[in-house]
């Protein structure tokens, strides 16, 4: 409660930091006369391309049919979180995100930034999906491959790039409002207007609906609920300048989600408060300096799918995450850009949860049980980019000193009895890594690229302490687990045959070591295990075109040949869990200047298996998604939109045979507003 007080007072007072005069255009920098605020980070070193990162950009971003990041960011091939399920039907604590094929365990192998902080949860490194607006942001770029340096540690499947929309982008009143298949309601409204020199924007949504049968209408019991959600989220943020070349960026988000997944009863609540603040240089000694702070909880109820009855009680989950980074660019010549900084990270959460007999008609208490744990990392990091002509080269190392501390995990029988009392032992050690890359223009049209890199990613609080239960399946902690290490490379074309045209090919490898994986000991009995090693190999292809009568395309596809390389192991040389061989995604956009605008979507995702023993499968699945605008004046547009308009059967969880379905074709009407 005095955290949320805190973040709620800092957010009320941060527009009274924001004083001056409007600017005639906050998309540009200024000259030394006049002071212009951006709202955005320092500009992307010329290096950047060389690691073969996919932009999504605002247009697209506010095009969605479902309204959900997650959504979008299945535009680019290879992105898949740890089910197929959106943030609408899933446990939030699957929300883990990953790329090229590296398989999962819930937990995000890929780094998730906004405007440079990082969003995963502190306790279990899912992401927040239902808090992250595709309205609220400008532009995600997509980094796939291993990443170091700048991005900070964890980034061993990619990085995504989260940025909030500049004061161009945005309306200075906005509004929507959604009306969708099973009662469902979405509600937003936004206000940005400027303060001074600097501006100000407070945001929030607010969707709800009685939700969708999950369960195949032939598993279906009295007990059977359909996958109900209330969430809402708040954002405010604010920019001001300090000088002509500098400005404080500060942002604060509230946000809640309620869910009931399969069962009456099975309710799960995750919230937090997060807030952080960033200074902006953009002088002769460029500067990004920011520090952010996260408060997160999360709670669950397991319900028996044999007697119905409450089995756990995940009551409460607080978790805290603190951290910074620092970043200056020094003047050093025209051909090159130099990076050099320190980054923290600090990490702290408890579980505390009671488990029943759910056999017995009075379902009584048998147990009480607390674990937890805290983390910390520190990295200092150097990158130079050198342009020589045509070719740019970059590279940079890093160094990190991780700890591992304070883990317990404690269990108290209904008598009072403690029946497990570990402690586990301290542990840290210094983690380096590094990556360099080379981009030729051969011309205009082409450029070649080349990359190798290497990273690592601790496990979280949660893979080392919770276990948890899926019924029938129970997945046990390990308080052992070692860091995951990745080496990689790529290499990869990228084509400009016409203007308006872009394509680009990229074949890459990618060794996990230690990779962390749910491994089968005991019949419905999995543990978190360090596994010899994920080899991922495979390619990747986008396209993008602007076509005549106003037609735009945007297509995507990876294959990616995945296994586990585990000697001696009942799954060595199978696919890791969760992992499609193919996947692609293709939109079709009709906008012209003035008048109604068209886009469609297809996506393809190919069988996976639920397990590491490839014992449950997960069918292939092919969705078609649809939106419609039409303006009627005055800022305001009908809009349409269409979720699964094949009512394809998304098959998402397969426990032998115990199955969960995705979203069934879902159609929403509603009104837009923005002046």
């Amino acid at each position: 409660m005095r955290r949320t007080k805190w973040l709620a007072l800092g957010m009320a007072m941060a527009p009274f930091a924001a004083q001056a005069e409007a600017p005639d255009d906050a998309g540009e920098v200024m000259a030394a006369a006049s002071i212009v605020v951006t709202g955005t980070g320092l500009a992307l070193p010329p290096g950047t391309p060389a690691y073969g990162s996919v932009t999504i950009d605002r247009d697209r971003l506010e095009d969605a049919a479902s309204g959900r990041i997650e959504s979008v960011l299945a535009d680019v091939a290879g992105f898949q979180q740890f089910r197929r399920s959106d943030s609408r039907a899933s446990n939030p604590s699957n929300q883990g995100a990953t790329l090229r094929a590296l398989g999962g365990n819930a937990s995000s192998r890929t780094l998730v930034l906004l405007d440079g902080v990082p969003v995963a949860d502190p306790f279990f490194g899912y992401i927040p999906f239902s808090a992250l607006v595709p309205d609220r942001l400008a532009l995600v770029r997509v980094t796939r491959g291993g990443g170091s340096g700048a991005f900070g540690a964890g980034a061993v499947a990619g990085t995504i790039e989260l940025a909030s929309a500049t004061r161009d982008q945005m309306p200075h009143v906005g509004a929507s409002a959604y009306y969708g298949s099973k009662d469902a309601t979405e509600l937003s409204a936004s206000i940005a207007p400027d303060l001074g020199q600097g501006y100000v924007s407070l945001s929030g949504r607010w969707d709800r609906g009685d939700g969708f049968q999950t369960t195949p209408r032939d598993q279906r019991v009295a007990a059977t609920v359909p996958a109900a959600y209330d969430s809402w989220s708040t954002n405010l943020r604010a920019v001001a300048p300090i000088d002509a070349t500098s400005e404080i960026q500060f942002r604060g988000t509230l946000f809640q989600d309620n869910r009931t997944l399969r069962f009456a009863g099975a309710d799960s609540v995750s919230q937090g408060q997060d807030a952080s603040i960033r200074y902006i240089s953009r002088g002769r000694w460029q500067v990004d300096a920011l520090a952010y702070l996260q408060a997160r909880n999360f709670s669950n109820i397991v319900i028996s799918s044999t007697s119905f009855r409450k089995s756990l009680d995940q009551r409460s989950t607080p978790s805290t995450g603190i951290g910074g980074k620092i970043e200056l660019r020094p003047p050093v010549g025209e051909d090159h850009v130099l990076r050099i900084g320190v980054d923290s990270r600090f990490a702290t959460g408890d579980m505390y949860e009671d488990a029943y007999n759910a056999g017995l008609a009075s379902n009584p208490l048998t147990s009480r049980r607390h674990a937890g744990g805290d983390q910390i990392s520190s990295g200092i990091f150097a990158e130079d980019d050198w342009t020589i002509g045509n070719l740019v080269l970059t590279g940079g190392v890093r160094a990190d000193r991780w700890s591992i501390r304070n883990g317990f995990y404690k269990a108290i029988s209904a008598a009072g009895l403690v029946t497990q009392d570990s402690s586990y032992a301290n542990r840290s050690d210094w983690e380096f890594s590094g990556r360099a890359g080379a981009l030729y223009h051969l011309s205009d049209a082409v450029a070649l690229r080349g990359a190798a890199y290497s990273g690592f990613r601790l496990p979280t609080l949660n893979e080392l302490y919770r276990p948890f239960v899926v019924f029938p399946i129970t997945t046990q902690a390990n308080a052992a687990l070692k860091p995951e290490k990745l080496k990689g490379v790529e290499g990869g074309i990228d084509l400009t045959p016409a203007s308006g045209v872009q394509l680009s090919a990229t074949l890459f490898y990618n060794r996990l070591d230690d990779a962390i994986a749910n491994v089968t000991i005991a019949t419905n009995t999995r543990q978190r295990q360090n596994v010899n090693a994920i080899v991922a190999k495979g390619v990747e292809l986008t396209a993008s075109a602007q076509l005549p009568a106003d037609f735009s395309l945007l297509a995507s596809y990876a294959y990616s040949h995945s296994k586990v390389d585990a000697p001696g192991m009942a799954f060595d040389g199978f696919a890791p869990a969760q992992v499609p061989r193919h996947s692609a995604s293709a939109t079709l956009a009709w906008a012209p200047k003035a008048g109604p605008e068209l886009s469609a979507t297809l996506r393809y995702t190919a069988k996976q298996y639920e397990d590491d023993l490839q014992s449950d499968v997960l069918p292939d699945a092919l969705t078609l998604d649809a939106i419609a605008r039409l303006p009627i004046g005055h800022g305001i547009s009908l809009v349409a939109r269409g979720e699964n308009l094949f009512d394809e059967d998304v098959v998402t969880r397969n426990a032998g045979g115990s199955i969960d379905l995705g979203t069934p074709r879902t159609l929403w009407i509603g009104v837009r507003f923005g002046q």
